[in-house]
């Protein structure tokens, strides 16, 4: 039994504490679905599950409260599995082994899951509290939201009723957002041919690993290592100086992740492997030293192999190392209206060489539509030139901010009167599902909160106890204070 369920908000705390032990990567949350559904009818609230699979809860309003706008509690089931690669763990089968740290929820060696299971038990709590007082309340619980936003994308017109949506998909406590950005997945793939790898190597098995990666958006600025950018300019090197050969190549597994690790199969010239383990050793050095603050763990490990039966064929090698190397990564501009956000991003988030099909995926993000096309072009301009076959898919939009917005006025007096001050108002470079919602219901009026939550999307995602505290109270007293109709 994990003793997060002791934590206050109890029922809170509780409900997260179920959602723990329910397997739910994205793309693979029918039993969160069926979680849902039965609790929804379990406590006798109107339930319906659309043919995407999103649920939609609905309650009564508190005796009362009849003339308040009906509120629409927002948050998405699924979780990014991401674990430490010396952790054995089914993302599919086990249950997040949770434990408390100085202040903070954490998992053992896997991600989480408060992004966005704590939003989600807040709106189960927010619907069988008896003590929450409530206009007509309504929650949404997405799928798919870390892939793709499926759910979100796939909501049709008409099921919603209410007329404010607040998303509790944020991550600072005392921060309300009210923008985001939106984003677009870019592919490039192509074949290479293979040879038989040459006589007299040395073949290795080349590993980086030891940085935090984190989220692809909100963690961009940050600037830490990108696993597959430090190893495709490492091979440019290697490759240059020592005839470096790859047979295979793995980095980074979700877009929305930086990716944190990245394993290669190579082979270099005997006669110059003494002087290649001095070469690992000294990028090692090099990268610990320019990364020192972002990703000061940074390691690089060379182990002896087999040598592979087949490497990549040297023209084609020369042109895929250049592609990946040049690919834009990280923040590429910064916002000019809102300063200290993040405009523009790449996430250079996947990169696969095996057996003559090299693959690479980005996520890109902008809170400027007509920046974030340009700057995925730009990518596919660069794999264009390498031949590689580029595809644009999965755009969604950003989420202008309304700063005339009735909750975000009703939200800031009533933190001020429970915390005695205004909190923030800021947009996110993150994906929020409401600027994809609000294209379905244009007439909603929306926002976004959450306690704080740090390295989502990776094995060091925590959310501080606290913060959690201060969340439920802000959320109980909105609903309290809702606008009237």
């Amino acid at each position: 039994m994990s003793d997060i369920k002791n934590l206050e908000p109890k029922l809170l705390w509780k409900y997260f504490y179920e959602i723990t032990q329910i397997p739910r990567p994205s793309k693979k949350e029918q039993r969160m679905t069926e979680y849902m559904k039965k609790f929804g009818l379990d406590h006798g609230l109107e339930t319906i599950v659309d043919k995407t699979g999103n649920v939609i809860i609905r309650k009564p309003a508190t005796k009362g409260m009849e003339n308040r706008k009906g509120i629409i509690l927002q948050g998405h089931l699924d979780m990014v599995p991401q674990k430490n690669s010396d952790r054995k763990f089914d993302f599919e089968k086990d249950p997040i082994e949770t434990r408390i740290d100085q202040g903070w929820v954490k998992a053992n060696g896997t991600t989480l899951g408060a992004d966005n299971g704590i939003g989600v038990a807040a709106a189960m709590a927010a619907l069988t509290d008896p003590k929450v007082v409530h206009g007509p309340l309504e929650a949404l619980f997405t799928i798919d939201e870390e892939t793709g936003m499926t759910g979100a994308k796939n909501l049709k017109k008409g099921i919603l009723k209410g007329d404010i949506l607040i998303n509790m998909d944020s991550e600072d406590e005392g921060e309300l957002y009210v923008g985001c950005a939106g984003g677009i997945d870019v592919s490039a793939t192509r074949s290479y041919k293979q040879e038989k790898t040459p006589k007299g190597v040395t073949a290795y098995k080349i590993t980086i690993k030891g940085l935090r990666g984190g989220h692809s958006g909100v963690d961009i600025q940050l600037g830490r290592g990108n696993a597959n950018k430090l190893m495709f300019r490492f091979f440019q090197q290697a490759e240059h100086d020592y005839g470096m050969r790859i047979a295979e190549y793995a980095g980074g597994d979700l877009r929305n992740a930086i990716p944190r690790e990245a394993f290669g199969t190579i082979t270099v010239p005997s006669i110059k492997k003494e002087q290649f383990s001095k070469f690992v050793k000294g990028y090692q050095k090099m990268y610990r030293n320019e990364f020192k603050d972002a990703d000061p763990d940074i390691t690089f490990i060379l182990k002896e192999c087999d040598a592979p039966a087949m490497v990549m064929n040297e023209g084609d090698q020369y042109r895929i190392i250049r592609g990946v190397y040049v690919c834009p990564n990280g923040v590429q501009r910064m916002s000019n209206s809102m300063p200290g956000l993040v405009e523009t991003s790449n996430n250079l988030a996947i990169v696969r060489v095996r057996q003559g099909k090299f693959e690479a995926y980005c996520l890109t993000r902008s809170s400027v539509d007509t920046a974030k096309e340009a700057t995925a072009w730009e990518i596919a301009a660069g794999f264009h030139l390498i031949d590689a076959e580029v595809k644009l898919t999965g755009s969604y939009p950003g989420w202008n901010p309304d700063m005339e917005s009735a909750i975000l006025g009703t939200m800031q007096d009533t933190y001020k009167k429970l915390y005695g001050r205004i909190p923030e108002i800021k947009a996110i470079h993150a994906g929020l599902e409401c600027g994809i919602i609000m294209g379905a219901y244009p007439k909603l009026d929306a926002i976004s909160f959450g306690p704080t939550i740090r390295y989502p999307h990776s094995p060091d995602e925590k959310v501080e106890i606290e913060t959690v505290g201060k969340f439920w109270n802000f959320l109980t007293a909105t609903l309290k204070n809702a606008p009237k109709q």
